[in-house]
């Protein structure tokens, strides 16, 4: 049976605005031996899943700085300590990123990003029956352009890479998920 580490001390390192750094030291349960761990903490996230009365999903391209790329990717964002829930902030950032609106938002899925280093959640949201209805209200670090692309293409776009961002592959998975139980057509 694996057991948690108890922690003994934790101490801060950094702060870098979207996220901090601290550095926990544990006794491994095993051996009864101190080691030392970093860990990123940051707010928990929300990618969107939304589609149209026309079987499309919503995507935005965007420039990403870590990979030097231009991804194709759902919707998405931090959640704002203003937001209600992970359903409130999907809504929120589906408006903000492309102007959609929806139906039915719900929770359809949540992983934790990287657990061996990172301490928080990315929820997948699903919301339906999606039109554009507003202006997009950009962050001043964001240019996106918003692809309206059907559902059926989605496996190849995975399986080709050109959708490669991680955590949009493991939405569009619970994505897959929730269809089968609802016994809709697969992508």
């Amino acid at each position: 049976m694996i057991h948690p580490w108890k922690k003994i001390s934790t101490k801060k390192l950094g702060d870098f605005r979207i996220f901090t750094i601290r550095s926990d030291a544990k006794v491994s349960p095993r051996t009864g031996k101190e080691h030392d761990f970093f860990v990123l903490d940051s707010v928990d996230w929300v990618n969107v899943i939304a589609i149209t009365p026309q079987n499309e999903i919503v995507l935005v391209e965007q420039f990403r700085h870590g990979s030097e790329t231009v991804e194709l990717e759902i919707p998405g964002g931090i959640m704002d300590s203003t937001d209600e829930s992970p359903i409130a902030t999907g809504v929120r950032e589906l408006r903000e990123e492309t102007g959609y609106e929806g139906e039915n938002a719900e929770l359809i899925g949540k992983v934790f990003a990287n657990p061996a280093i990172m301490s928080n959640t990315c929820f997948t949201v699903l919301v339906q029956n999606c039109h554009l209805r507003h202006n997009v209200q950009f962050d001043s670090g964001e240019d996106l352009i918003t692809r309206l692309v059907p559902i059926s293409q989605i496996p190849d776009l995975v399986s080709s890479g050109k959708i490669a961002h991680s955590l949009v592959v493991v939405a569009l998975y619970h994505f897959e998920l929730w269809r089968k139980k609802k016994s809709l057509p697969s992508c």
